[in-house]
């Protein structure tokens, strides 16, 4: 049986950046500064068309470009909001993450890309696979997961939900394929048995498939875990058979107990003395009474046990 704990740890690319966290200034004062520009620059342009014509192309052209810096300072602001980010990127360069909530001012000329830094859920579809026995069954799992690194996640893989949800299904396959839906008793660790410690190996395997893309996994849980159904009736009757097995065991073996406890009682009472023969038919009908599935009629011997 293979063993995921002696498995080799999946090995992803090193990431090629890593997040900086920039602050940005404060969005609420240069706001305030671009509106007192512009309406200084709109101020300026009609009292410019009332000057002379000397002053009057001057006042205008100074009026407009006061208005357009400003503008142009304003597309600067930037709002953020709780559970997420704005990853800055300038020319093509990373400049950095603003992870701060609220109104920001950053550089008009950078390109802000919103990444969610939210808890999400996200459940596989049902796969069906053959597990370490060859025996093949249908799983699906959920996992927790948030992206914890945004420079990761924006610039390490082209769409990190799809790389989140494929590296998920793949690691659910292999978990499934590295264990027995059932060992059948036969001590070693199986799905249906182990559900704890197979979770905590799927957790595991998928932090350090989605590691590279700055994701962390919060939790993961199979929610679906059976026998395909072509082999599902025989399995169960595999199941019921090995349960009607355990439960004869326990009977017969209570049985013997009490027989056991019956003789050695009429024994030392010295109730009755049996030779080999009676202890032998007394053992016999005690079983049959304590081990018959349906109730039994007694029968009174009249005679001898020899007759």
């Amino acid at each position: 049986m293979s063993d995921f704990g002696s498995a080799a740890v999946v090995e992803m690319p090193a990431p090629q950046v890593r997040e900086r966290v920039v602050t940005g200034a404060a969005g609420l004062p240069a706001l305030v500064v671009g509106v007192a520009l512009v309406a200084g620059g709109i101020v300026l342009t009609v009292v410019g068309s009332l000057l002379d014509d000397g002053q009057k192309v001057a006042a205008i052209a100074s009026g407009i470009v006061i208005i357009v810096l400003a503008l142009f300072g304003l597309c600067g602001l930037t709002t953020v909001a709780p559970g997420e980010a704005r990853v800055l990127q300038l020319f093509g360069h990373y400049k950095g993450t603003l992870r701060k909530d609220g109104l920001r001012w950053v550089n008009p000329f950078t390109d802000r890309t919103k990444v969610s830094t939210r808890i999400r859920n996200h459940e596989t579809q049902t796969a069906k696979v053959n597990d370490n026995d060859g025996n093949p069954i249908e799983i699906a799992a959920v996992v927790v997961w948030q992206v914890e690194d945004t420079a990761q996640a924006k610039f390490e893989v082209d769409d990190f939900e799809e790389f989140v949800a494929i590296q998920t299904e793949t690691a659910v396959r292999h978990i499934a394929n590295s264990y027995p839906y059932d060992d059948h008793g036969q001590g070693g660790m199986s799905l249906r048995d182990n559900a704890d410690e197979i979770t905590g190996k799927l957790s595991a395997e998928i932090g350090a498939r989605v590691a590279s893309a700055g994701v962390s996994v919060v939790e993961s849980r199979i929610t679906r875990l059976a026998y395909a159904p072509e082999i599902a009736q025989a399995m169960l009757r595999r199941q019921q058979a090995g349960a009607v097995v355990a439960a004869r065991q326990r009977i017969v073996e209570g049985a013997v107990g009490m027989v056991e406890l019956a003789l050695n009682r009429l024994e030392e009472g010295d109730l009755v003395e049996l030779d080999d023969d009676r202890r032998a038919a007394m053992v016999s009908n005690l079983l049959v009474v304590l081990c018959s599935e349906q109730a039994t009629q007694p029968v009174v011997n009249t005679g001898s046990l020899y007759a």
